[in-house]
């Protein structure tokens, strides 16, 4: 049980690297827009983004159950509580940076009833929007820069994962 609990964490860890991870990628690229066509950009990314999105939740429930399957004290425990560490880490970032700025770039657009919802969570979070009076660079920094240490958090985590595969030490 506990080799296939590691394989599913594994793979929920990697289809929760990609989406920051290919925002870190595209960083470059989109540092030379304009105010008007990156938040035309931003919008782009939903819904695709936001249907991997619900891996990294899943992801750390099961690296949870795999920490406590796994024998205290060994490599493979430790590695995995990092991982663990690293997973709520990256999701911290996103409700505490990420989301209240994705609620700001989709601003009138349509949602669906679910996407409504899950946009409206964090609705208390006071962080400056486009419209506030804010600096749009500062904002799109802070944006790109959180998808950036979450794609390192999330790497990190995968490497833990991988790490913890070897077999449990005996003493």
């Amino acid at each position: 049980m506990r080799v296939s609990l590691q394989l599913f964490s594994i793979v929920l860890v990697t289809v929760a690297l990609t989406p920051p991870l290919a925002h870190a990628l595209e960083l470059p690229g989109k540092r030379r827009l304009t105010q008007d066509v990156y938040v035309t950009v931003q919008k782009m990314y939903y819904p695709g983004f936001t249907l991997a999105g619900i891996a990294e939740p899943v992801a750390i429930l099961s690296t949870l159950l795999l920490l406590l399957v796994t024998p205290f004290d060994t490599t493979p425990f430790w590695s995995t509580l990092f991982a663990l560490l690293c997973l709520a880490g990256m999701h911290t970032i996103y409700w505490r940076v990420t989301h209240p700025l994705n609620r700001a770039w989709l601003e009138g657009e349509r949602l669906s009833k679910s996407g409504q919802r899950f946009f409206a969570a964090g609705q208390g979070s006071k962080h400056a929007a486009p419209g506030d009076g804010a600096d749009w660079t500062a904002l799109r920094d802070r944006w790109e820069r959180s998808h950036v240490n979450r794609a390192i958090l999330a790497a990190l985590a995968l490497v833990a994962l991988l790490i913890a595969l070897s077999p449990i030490e005996t003493k």
